[in-house]
């Protein structure tokens, strides 16, 4: 039986798709420089032409030919420009993809800092948000709905059925990458346009526009003003005007308020829909296998009119009422009832689908957030799928690596915690990887609760609530010291037990801001309180200290470490967690390689 050939690598792949895509650049781009020349030089033609001809004003009709091909070029140079905005959008897809793949990715992308909780459990500690976070990381979201159902995902553990069904849909799009190009090169160039708490406000807001007669009624004065404007020029007669005008313009006085009001709130609501239109159609397009993506996809194609194409509608709709303070359009306005009958059919429109907006973009956001997280699975082939059983707690990882970093940087640990072990007390010595390791635990456990493949070989868990205490920060506005935040801290984890998950809490420098005794038996009395509700966790430390508490718990904490060791005179790290207790230091050497004068103590 012949082997299959592998297929190409992420890295390989993007780049082939680079090279494509640039050569089809450089063609449209030159089309465009063509195109461009020409319509100056039939402009000149025009302007030479039309000079010719005023000596023989009869003959003026053979000014439409060199017009019309100016406008026939200019439409065929404004799709030219189309594809070349596209291309250059594919193009930045595949760029920001090789950054990921190369680690130079921090900086590039959407940080979601506006997700940031301070109060969420474990948000800042496990770098959820970010420069250089795990959503910059993952998100490449055309759309703000997508941003948010990313955020949402990762902040909240989803239930195992759900997550089951993610995972079954992200192994489906893994392999989909010209999928993912559709949906990121959809749409106007400007990124995240579409605010989505704006639209559904504006979408489920009761008709407020008056009754349905004033639509027709505007329509007859609207061609009664009209015909009095043709009579005039017609006739010279401006008295039919002048009347005709005088009542719209006193009707208009009457619903002006109400009207420019609605078209005000539109405007807000119905910036940048183009962007949404445009990945709606990808979603509505493509053919899928999961039963997640085909009962959303359901969804989008239930309706009489595809979502797109109503989204296409009102972003019309939308960029006429934006034309009302043209002015050229302003003085016509009272007498045509510009504004007032493009409110009205925007009135219309909400009416239809309004309430369908929230099931759209709730859609949406979920197709954007699986193919982000699809994105992750095929850029990391090592990552894994975890495995959940609901009998907990339970937490047990081979091969674990923190995603952050790249697979040749990364090195991997080994971890189990259990109902029968429930603690780990880590030690060693600064830039050992005490804290990176936790932050690993943490946030592959998020990952794997959001659906997410895993950067472990393999992960088994049970449902987890995850508290982190880390990086907790002091605030001068609020008065609260670093050790206060802390103990705030640990008293919400210690409240998450009390909920139905067990729960996982990641610990680092506990206590660290109070004297040596204390820190000790608070550590004690925390660790016996969260134990006995079935926790289990991890606690860093450089108190050698803290390394006593698994000898008052026999058999549900241990103790382990890392380590370094001197190599050639400078200070040298494996990141391997080993059992036991660390027996090193390297704080004074690590203030000697920077050049303060410290002197060890001698023995």
């Amino acid at each position: 039986m012949m082997s299959q050939a592998p297929g190409p690598t992420p890295e390989s792949l993007y780049l082939d798709r680079l090279k494509e895509n640039r050569a089809l650049l450089a063609v449209e781009q030159r089309r465009d420089r063509l195109l461009g020349y020409t319509k100056v030089a039939l402009l000149l033609l025009v302007l030479i032409v039309a000079v010719a001809l005023l000596k023989f004003p009869s003959r003026l009709v053979y000014l439409s030919i060199p017009v019309a091909a100016f406008v026939a070029f200019a439409v065929w140079h404004d799709r030219v420009l189309q594809r070349v905005a596209r291309l250059n959008r594919i193009l930045t897809f595949y760029e920001r993809g090789l950054g990921r793949l190369h680690d130079a990715w921090a900086g590039a992308g959407e940080p979601g800092e506006r997700f940031l909780e301070p109060r969420h459990p474990y948000a800042r500690d496990l770098d959820v948000f970010g420069r250089g976070s795990i959503f910059e990381l993952l998100c490449t979201a055309r759309t703000r709905a997508g941003e948010e159902t990313l955020a949402r995902w990762l902040l909240e553990a989803a239930p195992l059925d759900v997550i089951a069904a993610r995972q079954e849909a992200i192994a489906e799009l893994k392999e989909r990458v010209g999928f993912r190009e559709r949906l990121f090169a959809a749409g106007d160039p400007v990124r995240a346009g579409v605010h989505p708490e704006r639209l559904v406000e504006w979408g489920e807001t009761r008709p407020d526009l008056g009754r349905a007669f004033l639509r027709p009624v505007m329509a007859v004065l609207s061609l009664v003003w009209l015909a009095s404007l043709f009579y005039w020029l017609a006739s010279s007669s401006w008295l039919p005007l002048l009347g005709a005008s005088m009542v719209n313009g006193a009707v208009w006085m009457l619903l002006r308020g109400g009207i420019d009001a609605f078209a005000d709130a539109t405007e807000s609501a119905t910036a940048d829909l183009v962007i949404l239109a445009g990945v709606l159609r990808v979603v509505e397009e493509e053919p899928f296998e999961s039963r997640l993506l085909r009962h959303w996809q359901g969804q989008l194609r239930s309706a009489p009119l595809r979502p797109s194409a109503a989204i296409r509608k009102l972003s019309r709709l939308a960029r006429y009422l934006e034309s009302r303070r043209n002015f050229l359009i302003r003085p016509l306005s009272a007498g045509l009832f510009y504004t007032a009958q493009l409110a009205f059919a925007a009135e219309s429109w909400r009416r239809r689908f309004g309430p369908s907006i929230r099931g759209w973009l709730e859609v949406l956001g979920g197709c954007e957030a699986l193919a982000d997280l699809s994105t992750f699975a095929w850029e990391h082939p090592e990552a894994t799928v975890p495995a959940f059983v609901n009998a907990g707690p339970l937490f047990d990882a081979a091969g674990l690596a923190h995603p952050l970093l790249p697979e040749k940087r990364a090195v991997r640990n080994g971890l189990r915690l259990d109902g029968k072990l429930q603690l780990m007390i880590v030690s060693g010595p600064n830039m050992a990887g005490k804290s990176t390791f936790v932050r690993a635990v943490g946030i592959n456990a998020v990952l794997a609760q959001c659906g997410s493949v895993v950067q472990a070989r393999e992960l088994r868990m049970s449902p987890l609530a995850i508290g982190a205490s880390i990086c907790v920060l002091d605030s001068l506005q609020g008065g609260v010291s670093r050790f206060y935040a802390e103990i705030q801290r640990l008293k919400l984890i210690s409240d998450m037990t009390c909920t139905p998950r067990h729960v996982l809490f990641l610990l680092d420098e506990l206590l660290s801001g109070t004297n040596s005794h204390d820190r000790l038996a608070g550590s004690q009395f925390l660790v016996r309180a969260l134990l006995a509700q079935r926790a289990i966790g991890l606690i860093t430390t450089h108190d050698l200290a803290l390394t006593r508490i698994p000898e008052a718990d026999t058999g549900a904490a241990v103790n382990c470490h890392f380590e370094d060791h001197l190599e050639n005179g400078a200070l040298q790290f494996d990141y391997r967690l080993k059992p036991g207790v660390v027996r090193t230091s390297n704080a004074l050497r690590l203030m000697q390689s920077i050049g303060l004068a410290v002197e060890e103590e001698r023995s």
